[in-house]
């Protein structure tokens, strides 16, 4: 498995990063819609339904119903898949500050989706995490 393992490495260097626009997740119980034009940024099939992360807009545009608005923070560092305990030292630190966070651990790297209204400080937090304050 490659990326990173070392906790203390991966917080150094998580390197977050503010993507643009804003996100959602919706579900679908039925067929699954067209994909391509939804152009999701995530999925996952539950026994409820398929669920769906993409750009606000999309899923304006489709008709899908969502309950909150997110900003997507990636963590630019390459972490393994079999890291243990970065994703619970930031969602510790969220979490102390009472943000949510949704956290998305694809291949090369880690993306977490917060509150839209608190983006920035989650921002910050992550700095300080990183600088080991």
């Amino acid at each position: 498995m490659s990326g990173e393992t070392r906790l203390e490495t991966l917080l150094r260097s998580m390197k977050p990063v503010l993507r643009e626009g804003e996100f959602v997740f919706c579900t679908t119980a039925g067929p699954p819609p067209d994909l391509a034009a939804l152009e999701p940024v995530g999925l996952f099939h539950e026994d409820e339904g398929l669920t769906l992360i993409l750009r606000r807009e999309r899923a304006e545009a489709a008709g899908l119903a969502c309950s909150a608005v997110f900003r997507m923070v990636t963590l630019s560092v390459h972490s393994s898949l079999e890291a243990v305990g970065f994703l619970a030292a930031i969602t510790g630190r969220l979490a102390a500050h009472g943000i949510s966070v949704n956290p998305v651990s694809a291949y090369y790297h880690d993306h977490l989706f917060v509150p839209a209204a608190r983006a920035t400080e989650c921002l910050s937090l992550l700095a300080e995490l990183s600088r080991g304050t």
